[in-house]
């Protein structure tokens, strides 16, 4: 059985607002669904984008990011221009005067990368390169690859990566250093079994991998909120 990735979720204070952001960056529609809103690829991206309101603001540097790709130095430069334009500014992370890649951050504060041409581990299908995840060690990457069954691509010097078994599609990146964790992640995964697997076993599945139960407030819901062995939430939905 295998657990599929299908949302990447951003909690929001304005999600209409950092909804238009995004869409207008990677240039996918956008659909309200109840109290979020959702963004929907159109460039054959597996996953959705769902922006979730929450009251609490950012505060640190978020554990998960994402990375933007460029094909050259010029629509390197024009990702950056319409970013900055759509509400996004050049922040400082320490990446230092040399660093290739450019940081920004979101309307809200969530960073991310545009990162320089022929970069090893984005996927140039789409704008999306990759999700880049702060990590405690190549552990952290082992459980990714178990619980979506996703084989490594990349296992050195701390840092690890994976992908989707047909190669193709985004990467996912996990490598340190990891930040201290003082409330929940403003990004998290959902993932989700097949329309005929079975949420509790890969549940139990999950759990045995080094997985958590967590309650963040959620009340009886239909997924299941869990924590990966890096203390990062993540939510099992039902099958699909």
């Amino acid at each position: 059985m295998t657990l599929r990735l299908t949302t990447l979720c951003f909690d929001a204070n304005d999600p209409v607002r950092l909804a238009r952001f995004w869409a207008g960056v990677l240039n996918w529609e956008t659909h309200d669904e109840a109290a979020e809103v959702v963004l929907r690829p159109t460039d054959g991206t597996r996953f959705y984008i769902e922006l979730a309101p929450v009251p609490e603001p950012k505060e640190g540097k978020n554990r998960i990011h994402v990375d933007l790709s460029s094909t050259s130095s010029e629509a390197q430069n024009a990702t950056v221009r319409r970013a900055i334009d759509l509400g996004g500014r050049r922040i400082d992370i320490g990446q230092g005067p040399d660093a290739e890649h450019v940081v920004l951050a979101d309307p809200e504060g969530n960073e991310f990368c545009v990162l320089e041409q022929d970069n090893t581990f984005v996927d140039y299908g789409g704008l999306l390169g990759s999700i880049t995840c702060d990590g405690s060690g190549p552990e952290i990457g082992y459980f990714w690859s178990e619980a979506l069954g996703w084989p490594l691509v990349w296992d050195q010097d701390g840092e690890t990566a994976i992908r989707a078994p047909d190669g193709t599609g985004q990467f996912i990146t996990f490598g340190p250093p990891l930040p201290p964790k003082t409330r929940k992640n403003r990004l998290h995964f959902d993932i989700a079994p097949p329309k005929d697997g079975d949420q509790e076993a890969e549940v139990e599945r999950l759990i045995s991998l080094g997985a958590t139960r967590r309650d963040i407030g959620q009340g009886v819901v239909s997924w299941v909120v869990m924590a990966d062995p890096d203390d990062n939430e993540f939510c099992v939905l039902t099958p699909q």
